[in-house]
């Protein structure tokens, strides 16, 4: 069974999926890109105001891959209290710097969250890497949500090899990018861990736009009742 993501901009809009009992709120703003960040002040205050089971997780924002860009924002992130921090894996860069000093960081026991984007066709050899550095899971997300969702970009049978090698290592693995809910049967047969919706959950299906209760409740029957 594959639990839900609902990624929000504001206090308000974790209340409304908190109260549709989504098993994890994703903090994020989307106005800023494909994992655009909220102020760590922001999400201090929403994780404060949340109970204390709630399962919460927050990007960092659409970095370059330096080491030291990227371990600071984890670092100032992860002082907010939230669960889960996600780490984009753009294009370019020092991934094996980075990779190394979010290792150092993983090690104090804080769960990061890898995320690599369907649209450029990233290399899975990098999901045993991760587990290596300490990571705790993985997800899969689109990096240009003007080009297709992550069924576009990828089948069935390479998001079953994510999948499948992210289990292996036993990592947590996540399936985002604009997600409909016309995907939800054709993805709950992978097993992924958690699938990952903002557009969907958006009034007229826009990403920027605010969340529409209608909306929330029906992801989240289908993800029930399938």
């Amino acid at each position: 069974m594959s639990l839900m993501l609902a990624s929000v901009n504001s206090l308000a809009e974790a209340l409304l999926v908190q109260s549709h009992q989504v098993d994890i709120i994703d903090l994020k703003q989307p106005a800023q890109g494909a994992l655009g960040a909220l102020d760590c002040q922001t999400v201090a205050e929403i994780v404060a105001a949340l109970p204390p089971q709630t399962r919460i997780s927050a990007t960092i924002g659409d970095l370059p891959m330096q080491k030291d860009v990227v371990c600071k924002a984890v670092l100032d992130m992860a002082a907010t209290g939230v669960g889960f921090i996600k780490i984009g894996f753009f294009p370019g860069g020092d991934w094996p710097a980075v990779i190394a000093g979010l290792s150092a960081i993983a090690s104090q026991g804080y769960p990061l969250i890898a995320v690599l984007f369907a649209d450029t066709q990233p290399d899975f050899a990098i999901i045993e890497t991760l587990a290596d550095a300490g990571f705790y899971g993985v997800m899969l997300d689109t990096m240009d949500k003007r080009h297709g969702s992550l069924r576009h970009w990828l089948n069935h049978e390479e998001l079953q090899d994510f999948v499948e090698k992210t289990d292996e290592c036993g990592l947590l693995s996540g399936l985002a990018g604009s997600l409909a809910a016309d995907d939800i049967a054709a993805l709950l047969p992978l097993q992924a861990d958690y699938l990952g919706f903002r557009g969907a959950l958006c009034s007229k299906s826009e990403r920027t736009a605010g969340l529409d209760e209608a909306q929330i409740a029906e992801i989240r029957r289908l993800l029930q009742d399938e």
